[in-house]
């Protein structure tokens, strides 16, 4: 049965239309300013050999077919990432990729199945950068649209403000009194047992049948994240290694990596690392995210040889990738992902 609205009737597309105009601003003024440093605008494939290896990312898949009718599993990709370091490999030093991206089984307020991802890599330049990169990027989004300040769910941002920058061992104990890095060992193993206790005392669920991982997101999800990026964005770093698969240690702690998540108004807008460069290492934790989805979902994705093959050549760098969707529903006011979306995706049922 049709939707009793679809997106395409004069009168919805009449309320989505200064979203749209929004989005198209925000989109332009964001272009000149990643040129204005010297950054090269990109376009990377859709169609993949792997989607990613994140455990709790879910593929579109499809077949290529050869002129002599041979067969080749494809996927459309999760996140530009992969590609875009094989261009830092291949000698590029400043990219910026504007990229529809593809998700299964997401879908809601904040989530689409298709959304426009930001990334952005600085080969051989600090992660700190990202996080000064991320201060302008709100602000530009801010004056492009003439706000002063963003909302969601009555949640409010002022943009122009300087971002709080906050580790997740602090945002454990300041939002859940639990000392997170007691649970992690020099080595970036974890101790699930000792974590479990910690949430017990604090008042948390734990399930018999709960990893550290899983039991690492609740604190997160329930815990943290509803608590971030009020009055002023915050910038939540120094994960634990187990949940950074693509970053590097950081210098100071084995334990944590060097990887941050920007929030406003409670909302995640991006992901960034100081990206790991070590190929063997990197292989070693896409198996461990592999294991953990077949566990979980019974299914694996390949892993990509040419991105580990050009791990071994690529400069150090620094990479982002942000939310493009969610940043405009911030600046423009919009309630939903599909208002800021030119031509949604048919939902199922509809």
């Amino acid at each position: 049965m049709p939707h009793a609205s679809p997106w395409w009737t004069p009168d919805v597309h009449a309320d989505r239309r200064p979203f749209l105009i929004g989005r198209n601003r925000i989109q332009s003024a964001l272009r000149r300013f990643f040129g204005e440093r010297d950054f090269m605008d990109v376009d990377t494939a859709t169609l993949q050999l792997s989607p990613g290896n994140e455990a709790h990312l879910h593929a579109f898949a499809t077949e290529a077919l050869g002129p002599d009718g041979s067969v080749q599993p494809l996927y459309l990709h999760t996140s530009p990432e992969f590609a875009c370091k094989k261009l830092l490999a291949a000698g590029e030093r400043r990219i910026a990729c504007f990229a529809h991206v593809y998700r299964n089984r997401e879908r809601g307020p904040l989530h689409h199945p298709e959304f426009t991802m930001l990334e952005w890599y600085r080969a051989e330049e600090s992660y700190e950068t990202l996080m000064r990169d991320c201060a302008e990027v709100l602000a530009l989004a801010a004056e492009t649209t003439g706000t002063r300040s963003f909302a969601y769910q009555g949640r409010i941002c002022d943009p122009f403000l300087e971002p709080e920058r906050l580790s997740v061992a602090e945002a454990f104990a300041r939002f859940a009194g639990i000392k997170l890095l007691a649970s992690i060992a020099e080595d970036g193993t974890t101790d699930r047992e000792g974590l479990a206790a910690a949430m017990r005392k604090a008042g948390l669920r734990v399930a018999d049948d709960d990893t550290w991982a899983d039991l690492f997101s609740r604190v997160l999800v329930e815990k943290i994240e509803p608590n971030l990026g009020f009055g002023r964005a915050t910038i939540l770093d120094e994960y634990p290694v187990a949940e950074a698969a693509l970053a590097r240690p950081t210098l100071r702690d084995p334990r944590v990596a060097e990887r941050f998540e920007l929030y406003a108004c409670g909302v995640e807008l991006a992901n960034a690392f100081g990206e790991l460069t070590d190929a063997k290492e990197q292989r070693r934790r896409f198996r461990l995210e592999m294991s953990e989805k077949a566990r979980v979902y019974g299914e694996t994705y390949p892993l990509d040889e040419d991105f580990l093959a050009a791990l071994a050549i690529m400069p150090e760098a620094s990479g982002i990738a942000l939310g493009f969707d969610r940043l405009v529903m911030l600046a423009t006011g919009a309630a939903r992902i599909d208002q800021v979306l030119w031509a949604p995706v048919a939902e199922a049922g509809a």
